[in-house]
């Protein structure tokens, strides 16, 4: 088995996915700019909402945000290339980690896959071939790499496709309730919206999405369905793009793809000048560590994240612990409303609390669904409050897949004392 693992194989795959890797992470920051997210997300906005445990990072805001991820495109380019790889890679990927943990207004599955891939391509030998690093530093050219490297991408595509169907076996996917909102959502143009609206197509997009996730991979992995399930990600992968317009991720999921092609395949394709001769009996272990300390165990954790609402009291589509860092990708619709009501305790005047003065719109859609959003607001108000004996009382209900709304907070809890649970349930958000 191991000398499966660590035997030398033709590295182009890597290669390649190096330079589109490069490409799409310098797209994904000059169009964070262009489209004006990182105004809407960074700069509009009075602050920031974190991941909990990291509100140091609010000191990344304003202006100084659009520098950042020009540099971030700037290093992009750079791993593309293949200059400076080492140094280009680590940094990225410290740079998007910080982006990633600053706020989760505007929280994506593929943010979290991007940084997820980003670490991993620290300790990769990318820039071994086709790279400016290779052409500076001729010793370093190689033409070849260790077979986990492939292996570790088919891993890793394997969970993300896999608890996204799983978690898609919930009464409103499999009745197409959710597809239907969802695709009625995305148009205004009115022979498609009419076809959208057809149960037949609503259905088998549901259907389709679930089947496609949990079948891609086995597909992808014998030879003779393998052409079948690459251009069934195509259609798939562009269609989301078109009509769901969800960023880069379509085109980061299809360069997965080309771990499950046999690397001379991808050499005759892309780099025909190539000639890799392998010696069956060359093994490199040097990264033996790496795979047990670091790699394998980031894989473990995500096979464990996934599951952790099943540990959880409550309905993860209603109290949204454990929905996080878990694949649970665009499974539902919510929205809400809040009110917050100060009492002073020595007074005993009430008055409510206009959050509409500090927050932009997209923030304050995700806070009247999201519970610990709520809880980090109020732990503002209580600075704000500083130094007075106040209470605070919060009415919020929610409706799920444009259902009847329901009370999501309890409205006799104090928020002025209540305390945030990281790994189980919080007693204050209402279950039944």
């Amino acid at each position: 088995m191991k000398s499966i693992i660590y035997k030398n194989i033709d590295n182009s795959p890597l290669i390649l996915f190096r330079i589109l890797f490069g490409f799409l992470v310098a797209a994904e920051s000059f169009g964070a700019i262009m489209t004006g997210w990182v105004k809407r997300v960074f700069i509009e906005t009075h602050f920031t909402f974190t991941f909990i445990g990291f509100e140091w990072l609010e000191i990344l805001h304003g202006e100084i945000m659009y520098l950042y991820f020009i540099v971030m495109g700037i290093l992009g380019i750079l791993i593309m290339l293949g200059a400076k790889y080492r140094f280009a890679m680590i940094s990225f990927t410290l740079l998007w980690a910080g982006a990633y943990l600053a706020q989760k207004t505007a929280y994506n599955n593929h943010y979290y896959l991007l940084l997820v891939i980003s670490f991993y391509m620290c300790f990769l030998p990318a820039n071994k071939y086709k790279s400016l690093d290779a052409k500076w530093n001729p010793k370093i050219k190689s033409e070849v790499m260790p077979y986990w490297v492939s292996l570790l991408f088919i891993i890793q595509i394997s969970i993300v496709y896999f608890f996204a169907a799983i978690a898609k076996f919930y009464p409103d996917w499999l009745d197409g309730t959710f597809t239907k909102n969802l695709l009625l959502g995305s148009t205004d143009i009115g022979f498609i919206k009419n076809m959208f609206s057809k149960k037949w197509f609503y259905l088998f997009i549901a259907y389709a999405g679930i089947f496609f996730d949990l079948l891609i991979v086995p597909f992808l992995l014998f030879k003779k369905t393998r052409t079948i399930a690459f251009i069934a990600s195509l259609f798939f992968h562009i269609f989301n793009a078109i009509v769901l317009q969800i960023g880069i991720f379509p085109f980061f999921a299809l360069g997965f793809i080309l771990f499950f092609y046999e690397p001379e395949t991808i050499r005759k394709i892309f780099f025909k000048t190539k000639n890799t001769i392998i010696d069956d009996s060359s093994y490199d272990i040097k990264h033996k560590k790496i795979i047990q300390y670091i790699l394998i165990p980031l894989l473990l954790i995500q096979l464990v994240l996934p599951i952790r609402h099943h540990f959880i009291k409550g309905d993860v589509l209603v109290t949204e612990e454990g929905h996080r860092l878990s694949w649970r990708m665009m499974l539902r619709q919510k929205s809400g409303y809040i009110q917050f009501k100060i009492v002073d305790n020595d007074t005993k005047k009430t008055t409510p609390y206009y959050y509409n003065k500090n927050l932009s719109y997209k923030q304050v859609n995700a806070m009247t669904t999201k519970p610990d959003f709520i809880w980090q607001y109020c732990q503002r108000i209580k600075k704000e409050y500083e130094g007075k004996n106040i209470s605070i009382f919060i009415d919020c209900k929610n409706s799920i897949n444009h259902k009847p709304y329901r009370t999501l907070i309890d409205p006799k809890q104090d928020f002025a004392k209540a305390k945030w649970d990281y790994f189980s349930h919080n007693e204050w958000v209402l279950i039944d």
